[in-house]
């Protein structure tokens, strides 16, 4: 019996040795700087110049990253719908071909494309001049929360949109089919026989994607790069500029805290679920 055991061990050991090396002891690591002071202990210290610097952010970091994850969440439910129950074969083909390209485009990358799309003299202003949708001195520059919010949403619409497409496309026809027979819309059809289906899909699709917008730097750096901004800045910023580790390390805890509150959320909605089951 112990040879088996000892073999399985040996086969998840390089994985543990990953995580610990790459996730326990950098967390344990910021935890132990976040709480101690040198010749001191445990301190409130750090935490209590991070709120008094950077307050402002925290709220920021959390009103960019709930408002883009609402928005995605309606994107990919207009676009997963319109794929699931589109009568228009031109338009469901053009959105299933069109869908999922900024899935495989770096942040960075995407960051860069919406500084020459959103500028004031960019693209999309350049673009509506051209049609003579607006004068020239009307155009202006969304390379603000706007440009984080819009470079947020159009980076992972596509990832949540994904999940929920093949999520409905698994559903049993016959189900909307019986409710378009008994004179239902589809926008009907939708909320109230395809949605509360494939809800926990979605709900996992928009944890990521809350978590995953929490910790990206170079959107809120290259896009905006102004007052107020994310915590991923701040904690760049106190690292490279002042040499801070500390600071940073408790803006990296109040940000673990964000995500794991998140997590705690969808876990208790899913054993809530799992129970009443």
């Amino acid at each position: 019996m112990a040879k088996p055991s000892l073999l399985g061990l040996l086969l998840v050991a390089p994985a543990l040795a990953m995580i610990g090396a790459l996730f326990l002891y950098p967390l344990g690591f910021s935890l132990a700087a976040a709480f101690t002071e040198p010749g001191r202990g445990l301190s409130l210290a750090h935490f209590q110049k991070a709120y008094e610097l950077y307050s402002t952010d925290i709220l920021f970091t959390l009103f960019i990253v709930v408002v883009s994850t609402l928005l995605t969440a309606l994107v990919s439910i207009a676009i997963a719908g319109i794929l699931t129950l589109g009568e228009t074969p031109w338009l469901v083909a053009a959105l299933r071909a069109l869908y999922r390209w900024p899935l495989f485009i770096p942040f960075i990358v995407a960051a860069q494309c919406m500084r020459t799309f959103l500028a004031k003299n960019g693209l999309m202003n350049n673009s509506f001049v051209a049609l003579g949708l607006m004068e020239p001195l009307q155009a202006t520059s969304l390379l603000d929360w706007r440009g984080i919010i819009i470079t947020f949403v159009w980076k992972q619409v596509p990832f949540v949109t994904l999940m929920l497409a093949g999520a409905m496309a698994s559903i049993d026809r016959a189900t909307i089919e019986a409710g378009r027979n008994l004179g239902a819309s589809r926008i009907r059809v939708l909320v109230e026989l395809v949605l509360p289906q494939v809800a926990q899909t979605l709900l996992v699709g928009l944890v990521l994607s809350f978590v995953t917008m929490l910790s990206v730097l170079s959107v809120p750096m290259m896009v905006a790069g102004s007052q107020p901004t994310m915590l991923t800045v701040d904690m760049a910023f106190r690292i490279n500029s002042y040499g801070d580790y500390a600071t940073a390390n408790a803006l990296g805890v109040i940000s673990y805290a964000i995500a794991g509150t998140v997590a705690w959320i969808y876990l208790r909605h899913s054993v809530k679920r799992e129970v009443q089951a």
